[in-house]
């Protein structure tokens, strides 16, 4: 029989936590978040949350990097109830005072990706722009440690993501939905309180708060993947607050989530394409297959051996089908990854699955120690609370040939996240996030034609919904997720000029 007193102080424990997270008890009243200031301090280490490791290194000129925790109301229909802490991390500028523009806030996507962690990681890139600007970033709500949504412990999520998420008999089908809705309820019972209040227009509210709350007229924006439609969503909400901005890997916001898991599928595959063309053009052999074609049949021929059975990956867990086809997505998202694909998938054909496996922790975040991130759990929750529509099994299936036709090799994989939200427990908001910004300054939407994650199209469909005058196409005929990144020198001539000195490029350029 349970112990009462263990089980009574085990409820206290998780009261006391949910508070600490949720801001249980706790409440602006009267208070003007506005006008509140920040306690600036060096950094501490990532929290296990936002991915883990060491303090940020110091800066280039001798700084810190420095964090904060900006209040913001849980529920923005109740502004004066409780409040959740946003964590925020900034990088003074490098340039004398009187050329400072602002802060120059960043969002790297995910969702549920920790802007705490990832600022830092790519604080090089952005040397150039922290020349007349305070790089800043932060967790979004429901993200590391902004009220970061917690659902099943590291033991159960390694269980969740070793799964079987291409089921191929009706046995499978319901294990995998039984699995789901396990999760699902997993968030309910240990953050209840914070799902309703994870959608991106509450994320853009706290952005707006923390634009007057740093001290500046306009918000300066610079949004990558999801950060492009929380960038558009903010435009909707407050278009003549928008100063320079800029979208890098467009996120379509025509879509419902079925459309752009359909995107997703054509997109990866082209990725895979493109990768099987560049492995077999090389002067040396490709190790992995005679001829692009040859190289994708002969991942498919491993994807479905693991199907039937799984190879030794990370010790003790498996290389499942699945894992494998994680693997393979994470490595696709960045050129730079492309010759770790190919060692991985010659390790793989000899029986050992470690490489791929490690991609795929990558992508689940999961740490060299077993324990994850909260970025699979917030990513769920902030889509669940953003989507409105509800996906059945019978509707994956009838959707399985569409999605096949895109891609022989993610079709499967990307149709069956569609029931992801099924059983969530906060109804979405809308199908599709709503970016009309009529009145805003000119936004540089940047759209990579080799895009997997979010593809090319998505950026002049984003440049339609922003609304004549306010969206600025610029093409990246590259490869890999975004185009900043890449080091592109016309990518980010045109990025500089435009947040530095407010060169608007043209309309419809082209880097190559």
């Amino acid at each position: 029989m349970p112990n009462p007193t263990r089980l009574r102080a085990a409820a206290v424990s998780a009261l006391l936590l949910s508070c600490l997270v949720a801001g249980c008890g706790e409440d602006a009243g009267d208070e003007d978040l506005t006008a509140q200031k920040l306690d600036w301090e060096d950094c501490p280490a990532p929290s296990q949350a936002e991915g883990g490791g060491s303090a940020p290194s110091p800066l280039p000129n001798g700084g810190t990097w420095q964090c904060a925790t900006m209040k913001a109301p849980l529920d923005w229909d109740d502004p004066k109830g409780d409040t959740i802490g946003i964590a925020l991390i900034r990088a003074r500028t490098s340039g004398p005072a009187d050329r400072r523009i602002g802060s120059l806030v960043f969002n790297f996507g995910g969702p549920g990706g920790s802007g705490v962690s990832t600022l830092p990681a790519f604080g090089e890139d952005y040397e150039k722009l922290r020349t007349r600007y305070d790089v800043v970033s932060f967790d979004p709500r429901g993200v590391g440690r902004s009220a970061g949504v917690r659902c099943e412990n590291d033991r159960q999520l390694d269980a969740y993501f070793q799964q079987d998420t291409t089921p191929d008999d009706a046995a499978e089908r319901a294990t995998l939905l039984d699995n789901t809705e396990e999760f699902n309820a997993a968030c309910e019972r240990n953050s209840g309180k914070t799902l309703p209040h994870v959608r991106t227009t509450d994320a853009a509210r706290d952005m707006d708060l923390m634009r007057q709350v740093l001290g500046d007229r306009r918000l300066y924006y610079f949004g990558i993947s999801y950060g492009t439609e929380l960038g558009g969503v903010y435009a909707h909400l407050f278009p003549k607050n928008v100063g320079r901005a800029v979208f890098d890997a467009v996120v379509d916001p025509t879509q419902t989530s079925e459309q752009g898991a359909l995107g997703q599928a054509r997109g990866f595959q082209r990725a895979l394409d493109n990768y099987a063309e560049d492995c077999t053009s090389q002067v040396e052999d490709c190790p992995v297959g005679d001829t692009a074609e040859d190289v994708k049949n002969r991942i498919a021929t491993l994807l479905k051996d693991l199907d039937a059975k799984p190879i030794p990956g990370a010790f003790p867990r498996e290389l499942t089908q699945s894992a494998a086809t994680n693997g393979i997505a994470q490595a696709l998202y960045s050129k730079d990854f492309w010759p770790y694909l190919t060692e991985g998938l010659e390790q793989a054909y000899d029986g050992d699955g470690r490489i791929l496996m490690l991609l795929s922790d990558s992508m689940n975040g999961r740490s060299e120690n077993g324990e994850y991130s909260n970025i699979a759990a917030a990513n769920v929750s902030i889509n669940c609370a953003d989507d409105k529509p509800r996906y059945s099994a019978a509707d994956v299936e009838a959707r399985l040939p569409e999605f096949r036709a895109a891609s022989p090799l993610f079709g499967d994989f990307l149709a069956w996240s569609m029931v992801t939200c099924t059983d969530w427990p906060v109804p979405g908001a809308a199908d599709h996030p709503d970016v009309s910004a009529p009145g805003a300054a000119p936004i540089l939407v940047i759209g990579n034609t080799g895009d997997p994650a979010t593809p090319y199209e998505g950026a002049g469909r984003m440049v339609d919904a922003l609304g004549e005058g306010v969206g600025v196409e610029l093409t990246y005929r590259g490869q890999g997720h975004g185009a900043y990144d890449s080091k592109n020198e016309c990518v980010q001539s045109a990025v500089n000029g435009y947040l530095l000195d407010g060169k608007v490029p043209a309309a419809g350029t082209v880097c190559s």
